[in-house]
């Protein structure tokens, strides 16, 4: 392409940028050896002051995505946005942008406050006022009296607290997270995910997280991109990812999910009939299951499904597989229809039915919860 055309491009693409379009990437390719594209012709726009994931299984394009924002890789093809201006060509130490790994990255010879002091000294930023802000970034992380420290005197909970104050000491609009607390334990993990997402709400900096852990996904985020093969497969609020998938593919992904494979016998307005063998037809939202005689799968979430309940169009026979006492509720692993990793949640409360290995029993499902998806 012409180089006139190409700021003629970017003119264009900048000049229809807002507040809603703070990062924006168009038609964004990327192909490693020039045959096959790990990432495939992505458009996202994330608006400023969001909390976006990027979450996926391995090799699904969330982290290359990642490292193109961060100015890491290069965009095979398409442009990359950020507050309206093209960041293609610019490299990463000019563009801006916090950045906090899952090894912390941080320089074993300097002490706490020199690492965070080193990206405002890059800045030619003065004595004093690299000070203040190094003393503030602490304090936002509850770190104020480890200064002096190196990181190899600090736990791994700590380091990962200066890492995170390293990327917010120069007050980036833009901070990128890829697997930031990996390498922590549970119960850390899970203080973290709360202690960033507070720190996200009261600084209103625009984050984009990376991870494959759905948990944290729907903890901390605004919205979730769900990565597949290097497309987005959804993008939704939590909540709606989880109770509206819109593929299988995402219904798996997210959250634990019971399946059954049938056939599509009728669609009237957005339910879906389907047979699924023996003589037994449910009703379900027919979602994405294409057209009348198309094979679909029925999604179900666990703690939907009801036992031995008062008989509706969707009640079928079930087996008890296997029975998991979990405290709040009793975990069944059911045999359904040919499906014996059919798992319903029973909660532990006063008048809960007690079942017993080898029992045959019924279950029973609302139309509303089940989901006729793509095969």
């Amino acid at each position: 392409m012409p180089q006139s055309m190409n700021r003629e491009r970017e003119n264009t693409l900048a000049a229809n940028n807002n507040d809603k379009d703070f990062v924006v990437f168009d038609h964004v390719q990327k192909s490693y050896d020039g045959e096959n594209l790990v990432v495939k012709d992505l458009n996202l726009n994330i608006a400023k002051g969001e909390f976006l994931t990027l979450l996926g299984p391995s090799g699904s394009g969330k982290t290359t995505c990642l490292m193109m924002l961060a100015g890491f890789e290069t965009a095979t093809n398409g442009d990359i946005l950020l507050d309206g201006n093209p960041i293609n060509n610019i490299p990463p130490h000019k563009r801006g942008i916090g950045m906090v790994f899952q090894n912390y990255a941080l320089f074993p010879h300097m002490t706490v406050g020199e690492n965070l002091a080193f990206p405002l000294e890059v800045r030619k930023m003065g004595k004093s006022e690299r000070d203040e802000k190094v003393k503030h970034a602490l304090d936002m992380v509850q770190m104020g009296d480890f200064s002096g420290r190196r990181p190899a005197q600090l736990s791994g909970g700590q380091q990962q607290r200066i890492a995170l104050a390293r990327a917010l000491v120069f007050n980036p609009q833009l901070v990128l997270m890829d697997e930031p607390l990996g390498a922590l334990d549970k119960q850390l993990r899970e203080h973290m995910q709360y202690e960033i997402k507070h720190l996200h709400e009261n600084l209103g900096i625009t984050v984009v997280y990376v991870t494959h852990d759905q948990s944290e996904a729907l903890t901390m985020s605004d919205r979730v991109a769900v990565f597949e093969d290097g497309r987005i497969q959804q993008l939704s609020s939590p909540d709606a990812l989880y109770e509206r998938p819109e593929n299988a593919f995402v219904a798996q992904f997210i959250g634990e999910n019971n399946t059954l494979v049938g056939k599509v016998e009728s669609i009237k307005g957005k339910t879906a009939s389907v047979n699924l063998g023996n003589g037994v037809k449910v009703d379900s939202l027919a979602v994405n299951c294409g057209e009348v005689g198309n094979s679909t799968t029925l999604s179900i979430r666990p703690e939907r499904v009801r036992l031995a309940a008062p008989k509706t169009k969707n009640t079928t026979n079930a087996v008890v597989k296997e029975l998991i006492y979990l405290g709040d509720h009793i975990r069944c692993r059911m045999e359904v229809h040919g499906n014996d990793q059919f798992i319903v949640k029973v909660p532990n409360s006063a008048g809960h039915k007690h079942l017993v290995k080898g029992e045959q029993t019924t279950v029973t499902w609302a139309k509303e919860d089940c989901r006729a998806l793509d095969a």
